[in-house]
């Protein structure tokens, strides 16, 4: 098969399309023919040789894809061949071809097409599992993310609006906070032009705000802390301004806070299962109804797999300091029509 190999560190130039090695499933895996992928943020990382995969998992690109399944393990029950899916994956998706876990698989939503259902898996994982799953934000609380107008930030939005939830978002300028509040969002902060903590207190008259998700890290978290209300809820997903910083726990004992910080490419396969099922439960139903789609920054990119460098290119322009929420998902067709 076919895939798209990182043949050392470094810029979008080291990616090569390769005849390589067709993946061998285990018995509790599927095997999926790919028909899309998506370019996520991890991904650029990968390639520059700061992000490795996990032990044991593909050493190639993807952490999510959409295809038709080829063949099942023999302990696989739910899926057959031929099936129609999307799948997150700890890494494969840049590929003809990835062996995935079965629990990992979903079924592309009524009314997406394949290839849109690439798009999917990891920002719906993401999202779920965080604020939700552990933060347990529930209708009637208030969320602020920050980086809003990125793909986890857009998904955010509309499955926190879907399930009762007022939603604050910050971000670089106004035209990303107009598509924010086309998306749902109630309340728009460009950080570039006013504290955040100011406007929150503002708006929830001093109050603050129940749950935050942030990719930033070192240069929101006491912001973060003073922004959250008692009994608030942190989820940190990122560290883009750096990943070392002070903590006064009076504050977190004073104002019974919650810290929490995760990632989802290093959880087991029996986690991942978890999640996904509860994605599928909870999410899929949203997509159904047409209140929930993910967006791929304010371009809504697709391109075929050989252009992948083009689209790498593109995203790792747009990842600088605070405004790296400008690159998201954006889909990479695997059959290459200008072949």
């Amino acid at each position: 098969m076919k895939a798209v190999v990182v043949t050392a560190p470094g810029g979008p130039e080291v990616l090569q399309l390769q005849e390589v090695e067709d993946p061998q499933i285990k018995s509790d895996e599927v095997l999926i023919k790919v028909e899309a992928t998506a370019l996520n943020g991890a991904d650029t990382f990968q390639r520059k040789g700061v992000y490795a995969p996990p032990p044991g998992s593909s050493q190639y690109l993807g952490l999510e894809c959409s295809g038709t399944i080829e063949a099942v393990g023999e302990h696989v029950s739910r899926w057959k061949v031929g099936d129609q899916v999307c799948a997150l994956l700890s890494g494969g998706g840049y590929a003809e071809k990835v062996a995935v876990p079965a629990g990992q698989v979903l079924p592309v939503p009524p009314g997406i097409s394949l290839k849109d259902a690439a798009s999917f898996p990891e920002v719906a994982c993401t999202v779920w599992s965080t604020i939700f799953m552990m933060s347990r934000l529930s209708s009637g609380e208030i969320l602020l993310v920050h980086g809003g107008s990125s793909g986890i930030g857009t998904f955010a939005i509309q499955i926190a609006k879907y399930r009762g939830v007022r939603v604050f978002v910050t971000a670089g300028s106004e035209e990303k906070l107009a598509a924010c509040k086309e998306l749902g969002a109630d309340v728009g902060i460009n950080y570039k032009t006013e504290d955040f903590v100011a406007r929150v207190k503002e708006e929830t008259s001093g109050k603050g705000v129940d749950v935050i998700l942030d990719s930033i890290g070192q240069a929101y978290f006491k912001r973060n802390l003073d922004s959250l209300a008692f009994d608030g809820r942190l989820f940190v997903i990122g560290t883009l301004s750096g990943s070392v910083t002070e903590l006064d726990l009076r504050v977190v004992l004073s104002k019974r806070l919650t810290i929490h910080a995760a990632g989802l490419r290093y959880r087991s396969p029996e986690n991942k299962a978890v999640i996904v099922r509860e994605v599928e439960e909870n999410v899929w139903p949203a997509i159904v109804a047409g209140k929930d789609h993910p967006s791929c920054n304010l371009d809504q990119l697709s391109l075929p797999v050989a252009r992948f460098q083009d689209l790498q290119g593109h995203c790792s322009t747009k990842r600088s300091g605070h405004d790296a929420e400008t690159c998201s998902v954006c889909l990479v067709e695997f059959e290459d029509k200008d072949a």
